[in-house]
């Protein structure tokens, strides 16, 4: 039985180095599968496709670097791309080399003298050169980036769309919208269990990409009355683009399952880590670090109004070089504008006392589960339950509710100040529940050494890095089965929602991933 993990942790490690050979993980047949359509063949798309400046140019990396690549045959197209480059470099310059790197745009594409100056642009010169000098903030050229964006967006966007790289981008669109089956992927080992079905990892046959491939058996959906609650889950994946959050590449369904299709994060979940490697609990340079990292995701979370609420290590999952992403959204639900919502749901220990009284609430709960996230990191163990301590669900929801915390010396002043802001009973009071919100829990002196726009931008060095040939879950055999859901027959209703479902490709993450095939493919 030893062997068999064994073989299936080799085949699993090998497909992740790329096997080893010429292709890295790709087909035989990539090129066939990749081929362009005929621009022909893209009349009805070019007809039918939202022509939408921010979607086209800026959110889709495909689209984004053939408008790009439009602007640079035009040299004042070219100057205010450059610009844009420059200025976002800026936002994640560190602090004290801003001042002079602010000061260098302008002179370079503001400035009436400059061979590279930007006309539209010429007009904020001033206004940026006395607040640069006044304090060099990150929001200086914010106006500036605005004004450009609209112009890109007005004829050049316009004399784009009858370009050689709109028809290119067209194509692209097409081989995005090719029909999804298991057939586009290799399947390998376990990972471990979802709520109805296994989690497995895979790789994409065209590119080598791996994910892993989130199983919901159709049976036992059907029988738990699960449709809403699975729709649910793919939707706000789909919905959400942030490096702090999983992302749903592809959905697809086979005779017997739906398959969700999200990020591989092979470096274990925060439970592990913090419970399974040495003594208990993190350093604080750690701590800081995965409650960085998970207060962006959050607030992204936030902004397309939806809420998390199943905070804990377990669902915090680590990648090949560190950086964490929130997992399993199958609690998490959208806020309607200027409402609040009920539900007693989450995890026992990480609920917030509103969700325990049953009240009802938009984002406080996510603040709570950071709170008790920061606080576990550091201590080794739950606020309000012991490690393993054998306890009632009843006796931790009224320590939750009455109890304050406890703190030892494993935790720093600032520390102890987050974890009492963000564990604070009352939600009107709690850290990150006012209006300043996310922005608010980032300006707490617990993270003055995080700059977050480096953070945001993926150029902040994790303190941990995983070991690349390690498989940091349960080994094959002692990740339980599912038994057979028996009694349930499937009918023309439970196919009206598959279709609902299985949408196929999403767009950022596959054009994500075709980009950084052809990337690989150049080196």
């Amino acid at each position: 039985m030893e062997l068999e993990n064994i073989v299936a942790n080799t085949v699993l490690l090998k497909a992740r180095e790329g096997g080893g050979g010429k292709r890295k993980g790709r087909s035989k047949k990539w090129k066939e599968i990749l081929r362009f359509p005929h621009i022909s063949q893209c009349v009805e798309l070019g007809k039918t496709i939202e022509r939408d400046y921010a979607s086209i140019c800026e959110k889709q990396p495909i689209g984004r670097l053939l408008f790009r690549q439009y602007c640079e045959i035009k040299p004042n197209l070219q100057r205010c791309i450059q610009l844009l480059d420059a200025m976002e470099d800026y936002e994640v310059t560190p602090d004290e080399k801003r001042k002079s790197r602010g000061e260098q745009i302008i002179k370079t594409f503001l400035s009436k003298q400059s061979p590279q100056r930007v006309d539209i642009a010429e007009v904020f010169a001033e206004r940026c050169r006395e607040n640069l000098e006044l304090s060099p903030c990150k929001e200086i050229f914010s106006e500036c980036r605005k004004a450009a964006h609209e112009y890109l967006s007005g004829a050049p966007f316009a004399d784009y769309q009858n370009s050689m790289y709109f028809d290119r981008f067209l194509q692209w669109k097409m081989l995005e919208r090719q029909p999804i089956t298991k057939d586009t992927f290799r399947q390998y080992r376990v990972l471990g269990k979802g709520g109805f079905g296994e989690v497995c990892a895979c790789q994409v046959r065209a590119t080598g990409k791996m994910y892993a491939c989130k199983k919901l058996e159709k049976k036992r959906i059907k029988k738990r009355k699960g449709e809403s609650m699975a729709l649910n889950e793919k939707q706000i994946l789909e919905k959400v683009n942030s490096r702090f959050v999983v992302s749903l590449a592809y959905a697809y369904e086979t005779k017997d399952a739906l398959c969700l299709v999200l990020t591989i994060m092979n470096g274990g979940d925060l439970k592990f880590h913090i419970y399974n490697m040495g003594t208990p609990g993190f350093e604080k340079d750690r701590v800081q670090f995965y409650a960085a990292q998970i207060c962006c995701g959050l607030e992204h979370l936030h902004r397309e109004s939806i809420v998390y609420r199943d905070l804990k290590p377990e669902n915090i999952l680590l990648d090949d070089n560190g950086h964490i992403r929130i997992s399993d959204l199958g609690l998490a639900i959208k806020v309607p504008d200027g409402e609040n919502i009920r539900g007693r749901v989450g995890t026992v220990g990480y609920m917030a006392p509103e969700v325990i009284n049953n009240e009802k609430y938009a984002m406080s709960p996510d603040w709570w589960g950071l709170g008790c996230l920061v606080y576990e990191m550091t201590a080794g163990r739950l606020p309000f339950r012991a490690r393993k301590e054998r306890v009632k669900r009843e006796e931790v929801e009224r320590r939750v509710q009455e109890e304050e915390e406890e703190y030892n010396d494993k935790f720093t002043e600032d520390a102890k100040a987050i974890c009492r802001m963000l564990l604070t009973k009352d939600p009107k009071q709690r850290l990150g529940c006012n209006v300043d919100r996310a922005v608010g829990v980032k300006a707490h002196s617990f993270f003055k050494n995080i700059n977050f726009k480096r953070m945001e931008a993926g150029i902040v060095e994790p303190p941990f890095v995983p070991d690349p040939r390690a498989v940091y879950c349960k080994d094959v055999l002692d990740i339980e089965q599912f038994s057979t859901v028996k009694g349930v027959n499937l009918d023309q209703t439970d196919n009206d929602f598959y279709s609902k479902f299985a949408t196929g490709s999403v767009s950022i993450p596959w054009q994500n991933e075709v980009s950084e095939h052809h990337r690989i493919l150049k080196n």
